[in-house]
């Protein structure tokens, strides 16, 4: 994801990491480790994970530049890969 991060945020995406719920230190340490560049928000009450009916990790929301929602993938997705480059592409391009 950090790869994504860089190379489109110049372009209209913004990628948000957010944390359901977990010890704050605990995902410092593992943002650090990790070399996350992307924001890490922390959803510690998980309110925000029910208002939005997050059931698995990773859940990606689609929100489009009206802020709607367009589309949501839970589970891990190769978003790199050339079908994921392809769609934010194509979305880009709206």
């Amino acid at each position: 994801m950090n790869g994504l991060y860089e190379e489109f945020k110049g372009r209209g995406i913004t990628l948000l990491l957010i944390n359901m719920g977990e010890d704050t230190d605990l995902v410092r340490r593992v943002v650090k480790a990790r070399g996350y560049s992307a924001p890490v928000l922390m959803d510690t009450d998980q309110k925000v994970s029910a208002d939005y009916r997050v059931t698995g990790s990773p859940t990606v929301y689609i929100v489009d530049r009206r802020f709607q929602i367009i589309g949501r993938a839970i589970g891990r997705r190769d978003w790199a890969g050339e079908a994921g480059r392809r769609l934010i592409d194509a979305l880009l391009r709206q």
